[in-house]
């Protein structure tokens, strides 16, 4: 069974996201859709990018498939990983350290609206 922190809120889409003190949102893969990946080899997302909740915020490429990562919450896209650019397999060794892009949430109000951990749990395990 997939780690799944209970400080995080999560997405149907299996996209992670954390409030931070200074008001944004840090979205990320979980545990379970990075394993489900396999090894990943290449991220995309773009600054600037205006989302709204569901819309495709970028991809991940792994050796099994691809998949589209979509906006937990919607806002715009203020800051992406630069680590993922040369070592974008550090999702699979640190999904919950390995953030994929930062939000600044045009509603925070939509974080309620997502899964918490006990949520995710039984959504993806049953």
């Amino acid at each position: 069974m997939s780690k799944i922190p209970t400080d995080l809120r999560y997405a149907m889409s299996h996209e992670w996201a954390r409030s931070e003190a200074d008001g944004t949102v840090t979205v990320g893969l979980s545990d379970h859709a990075q394993k489900d990946l396999g090894e990943i080899w290449f991220v995309d997302t773009r600054i600037g990018t205006v989302l709204a909740k569901g819309d495709i915020a970028g991809l991940v490429e792994s050796v099994e498939a691809v998949l589209d990562v979509c906006a937990p919450i919607g806002g715009e896209v203020i800051a992406v990983n630069g680590v993922l650019d040369d070592r974008p397999e550090s999702i699979n060794t640190d999904p919950y350290g390995a953030w994929i892009f930062k939000l600044k949430p045009s509603n925070r109000a939509e974080l309620d609206e997502l899964l918490d951990a006990a949520g995710y749990r039984a959504a993806v395990y049953g």
